[in-house]
């Protein structure tokens, strides 16, 4: 299990900058709305690679066919 952090940096000048971990996909944003708007306007936004990468779903179906054959002995 991958540690979510987000890690806020307030510059002198007033910028803020943030920074995301551990969310992969773009459900990062919905983490962070709420917070940056308290914060004030984004002016820009840089998306690390765990933004574009995708969770990996997996499934199996198991199809289990038995065939038996009957040997007879003379």
């Amino acid at each position: 299990m991958n540690m979510e952090t987000l890690e806020f940096i307030i510059h002198p000048d007033g910028r803020i900058q943030e920074k995301v971990t551990g969310i992969v996909g773009s459900s990062c944003q919905e983490v962070t709305a709420a917070i940056e708007a308290q914060l004030g306007r984004v002016v820009s936004q840089e998306k690390t690679s765990q933004y574009y990468a995708q969770k990996v779903y997996q499934s199996a179906k198991v199809n289990n066919q038995e065939e038996f054959s009957t040997w007879e002995t003379f």
